[in-house]
Parts: structure tokens; C-alpha cells; sequence
């Protein structure tokens, strides 16, 4: 392999290693102008998207483990990695309804590769601060529960002396 090519998988490489997932997407279409604004949406996210050659992509993926089938690299193909999955994959979604020139070709989480329907489900999950919110409200609920219902003999005592002490004046 040319030296230029061990260089550009090396690259490659080290975008997937520094992810917990790829997604692979279809750019034909869309202007400079769209891509730059696809990469701003991307990197607010700490996400990435880069042009890969399919030959390159296909070394990298097998240096680090990553399972893409070779029938999703066919044709122009772009990478999105690192930051949050979810919300990367809601930026995808979004910019395909808006611009309707970017098709997710597949993905791979972790060991796992994904379908375009998986990458879409994906993206109706909630992000990472909602679910850690929803999570943590879960977790506050029973100890909600056990003060109301300790303080509630206590209230009601108040309640009964209020009553009286307004009685008795």
C-alpha cells in the first residue's frame, strides 16, 4: 500500500477508535455550503463528519473491529463519529427532512451494525441529559413518597391542634 493510502487509514482509524459508533451516510447532492453547515450542527455536538474513500473505510474498519457490511460502501461515503449517537443521529434526520439530500446508508454501535430504520429509531430516542433527568426522577420518587408519607401523621396532628386552638378562642 502507498504511503499516502497507509496515512488516510491511519485517519481513519483513529476517527473510529475515538467513537462508540459510525454513521455512514450517502452526500450525493449536497453543495459545499450544506456540508459545512451539516459539520457546524455536528461538531456543536462534538460529532464529526468526514468524506472517506469506501477502500479506506473498508482497512479501517477491519484495524478496529468495526462490522460494516460491504454492500453499504458503495457509492460516495461520508462517516459522522464521536459525541452522543442520539443526538448525531437527530442532526442526520433532521438536515435529510430539510435538505433531503443525505441518506443513511447504515451505522455500527459498538460491536453491533445498525440498519437505516435502527439509525432512525436512534433518533426518536431522547438525548443523554433527558434520559439521565428521567432516570434520576425515578430514583427520587420512592424517597418522595416515604417523606409525604411520614410527614402526613404530623400534618394532620398540626391540622387537629389548629383546629382546636381556633375553637378555644
Amino acid at each position: 500500500m502507498r504511503p499516502e493510502k497507509k496515512y488516510l487509514v491511519r485517519e481513519a482509524t483513529e476517527q473510529l477508535q475515538k467513537s462508540d459508533y459510525v454513521f455512514l451516510a450517502d452526500f450525493t447532492g449536497i453543495t459545499v455550503d450544506e456540508s459545512d453547515e451539516l459539520r457546524g450542527e455536528l461538531s456543536s455536538l462534538g460529532a464529526e463528519f468526514h468524506i472517506v474513500k469506501n477502500s479506506i473505510l473498508k482497512f479501517a474498519a477491519a484495524e478496529c473491529n468495526v462490522s460494516i457490511s460491504d454492500e453499504f460502501l458503495e457509492g460516495p461515503t461520508a462517516i459522522v463519529t464521536g459525541g452522543d449517537p442520539s443526538s448525531a443521529a437527530k442532526i442526520m434526520g433532521s438536515f435529510k427532512k430539510s435538505k433531503s439530500k443525505l441518506t443513511v446508508k447504515a451505522g455500527a454501535l459498538g460491536d453491533r451494525q445498525l440498519t437505516p430504520t435502527e439509525v432512525s429509531t436512534l433518533a426518536n430516542l431522547p438525548d443523554l441529559e433527558t434520559i439521565k433527568s428521567q432516570f434520576l426522577s425515578l430514583l427520587m420518587t420512592p424517597a418522595t413518597r416515604l417523606v409525604t408519607l411520614l410527614n402526613t401523621p404530623a400534618r394532620q396532628f398540626v391540622t387537629v391542634l389548629s383546629a382546636k386552638a381556633e375553637e378555644i378562642d
